[in-house]
């Protein structure tokens, strides 16, 4: 796009000003992809989108363990985990801050994160406090020594009652909103073992040995068994009062970073899961 190349930004900003009616050609608004022609007159200005920046806010927080080093929080489904363009507020990481009313470690967006769940997967996350605890914790992911499962249900039963998925994930080349098995993504690896099979569908227990962004998700739809209600790889279906898909950290296990001891927590799924179960378990082959 040219005028990306012109003004130095990034075609998303570009793209966004255009739709906003601020690129005009000849003096007339431009939609993003016209053409242009020689002797076109091109006028434009791009405003930078304000800096991100996070802040304390008052929200509840189920708080499953703290101490002076870590949290570990039960996140709710449709609470998104860091500010980003497009959420600024209302966010764990605002939720955080107000809550221990000091600063994280790590990054200024991202601080005390040491791993992320998707906006409406809920479930557990470890927090740390320190920045020891953040670089001791974040090299334990890095090592595959944090052990993180969780619950899903999705759509027909697997063939085989435990499987392994090993497929890598890049951004979908026709859908940037999505990611997929790609040729040249990150390797990922996920296990699952079938915990339930029903008429139609099947509640499975996943265990990560990576953490690509929509790893799950991205791999049972690849391998034809969709998250139910995922709004991205699967559908999403009224009968069910999910916010999105049926996925939930139901347990996390680490070493403590300070204390070297085992330390293991597991989180219910919400009512909403549990309903969304209980109608699986009694539909028909046909639903």
């Amino acid at each position: 796009m040219l005028v990306a190349w012109l003004s130095g930004v990034s075609r998303t900003l570009v793209t966004q000003t255009a739709r906003r009616g601020e690129v005009l050609v000849n003096g007339s608004p431009a939609k993003p992809s016209r053409p242009l022609e020689p002797g076109d007159v091109l006028e434009f200005e791009i405003s930078q989108p304000p800096a991100l920046v996070a802040g304390p806010e008052a929200i509840p927080l189920d708080v499953v363990y703290e101490d002076d080093d870590l949290l570990v929080i039960n996140k709710e489904a449709g609470m998104v985990t860091h500010p980003a363009h497009g959420t600024t507020s209302g966010t764990l990481v605002n939720a955080l801050l107000a809550h221990v009313q000091a600063s994280l470690p790590g990054d200024l967006l991202r601080p005390g994160l040491v791993h992320r769940l998707d906006r409406d997967t809920s479930g557990l996350l470890v927090v740390a406090k320190r920045e020891e605890s953040l670089r001791a914790l974040g090299l334990a992911m890095k090592a595959r020594r944090i052990e993180r499962e969780y619950l899903g249900l999705v759509r027909g039963v697997p063939q085989h009652p435990l499987g392994t998925i090993e497929g890598p994930i890049g951004r979908d080349p026709r859908n940037r909103l999505r990611f997929a098995i790609v040729a040249d993504g990150k390797p990922a690896l996920t296990h699952y073992e079938v915990r339930d099979a029903f008429a139609a569908h099947s509640e499975l227990l996943f265990r990560l040995e990576t953490g690509r962004t929509h790893q799950i998700r991205v791999h049972m739809a690849g391998i034809g068994h969709p998250i139910l209600n995922d709004p991205l790889y699967g559908k999403i279906e009224s009968r069910f009062e999910l916010r999105g898909q049926a996925l939930h950290a139901w347990r996390l296990a680490f070493r403590h970073p300070r204390t070297d001891e085992p330390m293991s927590f597991e989180a219910a799924p919400s009512r909403a899961y549990v309903h969304a179960r209980t109608l699986v378990s009694t539909a028909h082959v046909d639903a």
